[in-house]
């Protein structure tokens, strides 16, 4: 049988990108992208799918008990928020006069920087 390797898709969403949540249970939550793992597709957002988590006690945490953070999400939940409208909308890509790549927002047509 052929070395079968699967090819890891092309991520629109980058750390620091500003997000808005579109499905689950913190829809409507905007927030900047903390991490994105891209063997997973799911990105972390601040403030958005906030869990509990049970901790023992340890160095940074003497006492141990309940912490909450944020955990993961999958990238399909959310969507970049337009810089010039504020309002969600999709991702696109196109040579720029210096013919390099540049993300662009298909809503307003404004560049990503």
């Amino acid at each position: 049988m052929a070395n079968i390797q699967t090819k890891q898709p092309k991520l629109k969403i980058r750390k620091g990108d500003l997000v808005q949540v579109i499905a689950g249970n913190s829809k409507g939550v905007q927030g900047k992208v903390l991490e994105v793992d891209v063997k997973s597709s799911r990105v972390v957002v601040e403030g958005a799918n906030i869990v509990s988590k049970h901790t023992k006690p340890n160095a940074t945490n003497p006492n141990g008990g309940i912490i909450k953070k944020e955990a993961s999400i999958h990238i399909s939940n959310v969507a970049y928020v337009d810089p010039k409208s504020g309002k969600p909308t999709r991702i696109g890509r196109k040579l720029n006069s210096d013919n390099k790549l540049t993300r662009i927002a298909k809503k307003s047509g404004e560049e990503i920087k």
